[in-house]
């Protein structure tokens, strides 16, 4: 029995599918690719292959197989297979897939995979939905996202689900399977004569950054426009055809998602580990994938009061006028006054004092409740009846005093002695 009629149906009715749908593994030794999840000996693997009924939840990048990988499991464990999308599904979509799941139970004992497709668009009731099912068995989940399933996936239903990472395919996976694609004479292109040359072939693996629907993308196209030009296929696909379809190299930045802060993270880090060079490459990224430059200055003028503080104050003057430059000048010429920052502040001496210090004070405040009224002796003496209060009475001017300093207490009686600062730093400006 075919497991996925529905996609015989939408091959009858739709032109020829896409060279990367056609190419999907249709089984484990076609897979390039995540051998620490689902190679041979891997635990994952041998979950599926016992037909346990484990759900998971799989989170990758775009073009790293989740959704191939959902349904090779569908026809290990010979398992209907419902696919939806998250981004056009709803609650209607979700209890006619668990009906038809129970009906098939009961007729043929027939176990039902749902696999949701970007689940991570899914709002709090809809993935609620799913919960009491995949709970108690009717069906079996599994969920791919490319978003950290930590911020974008109920608790209860994270729960429920072993939660599997997959990475970018490396250079050699997203190789193999386009090598597979060029030989292949039923659903890829082995049946057209043509030939790359290594630097196209070079070229397309690098453009693809890891998503295999990408390198298959532009390899389709390629050898369609080849064969337009050159119909018998004298001469092979070269560099400069490669260049002509793919314009410009792919950027794996998403900057509405986990992407986001993970650069954010990695940028903010580099200047703070004093490591000019990596800085430079993730503002570079950020910029190359669309980040608001505004951004991008708010988290150098933080790391620059945070990281660097009263070691090197021109830090912080050179952030902020970085930030000023962006406001005016804008994209693209913010970059140079975005760079210039970016190296001075990673080559500056470095020293946490600040943070630490305002940071101590507020948890002594917020965490240990150690919030006490100002000393009589500190407060405003600037109205009639405040001597009359005592307020201000006992304050030492210091300016009165030689040197302008004078002992006396300016924290509250409980506090004491209480210092925010190393001894060392005490007297930094």
């Amino acid at each position: 029995m075919d497991l996925f009629p529905e996609l015989e149906e939408e091959s009858n009715r739709l032109p020829q599918a896409p060279l990367a749908d056609r190419m999907r593994p249709a089984g484990w030794q076609e897979l390039f690719g995540h051998d620490h999840l689902v190679g041979e000996t891997s635990p994952l693997r041998r979950l599926i292959e016992k037909d346990t009924g484990l759900s998971f939840i799989l989170w990758g990048p775009p073009g790293c197989g989740k959704t191939t990988i959902a349904r090779i499991v569908a026809r290990v464990t010979q398992s209907q297979f419902f696919e939806i999308s998250a981004v056009n599904a709803g609650v209607k979509d979700i209890r006619e897939v668990i009906e038809t799941a129970q009906k098939l139970w009961k007729s043929q004992k027939r176990r039902t995979i749902l696999f949701i497709d970007e689940i991570h668009r899914f709002n709090k009731a809809q993935q609620d939905a799913v919960l009491p099912y995949v709970e108690n068995g009717t069906i079996r989940m599994i969920g791919s996202t490319t978003e950290n399933p930590s911020f974008e996936v109920i608790p209860s239903l994270r729960s429920r689900c072993q939660v599997f990472r997959l990475g970018y395919l490396s250079a050699e996976d997203v190789r193999g399977i386009l090598e597979r694609a060029l030989k292949d004479q039923d659903h890829g292109l082995g049946r057209y004569p043509v030939a790359f040359d290594e630097e196209a072939l070079h070229l397309i693996i690098s453009h693809a950054n890891g998503d295999a629907r990408r390198a298959l993308n532009v390899l389709d196209s390629a050898v369609g426009f080849h064969l337009q030009q050159d119909p018998e296929a004298a001469t092979p696909v070269d560099r400069a055809m490669i260049e002509g379809i793919i314009q410009r190299c792919a950027v794996l930045y998403d900057k509405d998602g986990t992407e986001h802060y993970d650069h954010a993270s990695a940028f903010q880090k580099s200047l703070r580990g004093s490591d000019a060079d990596a800085a430079i490459y993730w503002l570079a990224k950020m910029i190359a994938g669309g980040e608001d430059p505004t951004f991008i200055a708010r988290r150098l003028v933080i790391t620059a009061a945070e990281d660097i503080g009263n070691a090197d104050p021109m830090a912080l003057v050179v952030a902020n006028a970085a930030a000023d430059a962006v406001e005016r000048i804008g994209l693209p010429e913010a970059r140079i006054p975005l760079a210039q920052a970016v190296i001075y502040v990673a080559r500056a001496r470095k020293d946490n004092t600040a943070i630490r210090a305002i940071d101590g004070a507020l948890s002594d405040i917020e965490n240990k409740g150690l919030s006490y009224p100002v000393p009589d002796h500190l407060k405003d003496a600037h109205y009639r009846d405040a001597k009359k209060y005592g307020y201000g009475v006992e304050y030492k001017y210091p300016h009165d005093y030689p040197g302008g300093h004078v002992d006396q207490e300016y924290l509250p009686q409980e506090l004491r002695g209480k210092k925010y600062l190393p001894d060392d730093k005490q007297s930094e400006s």
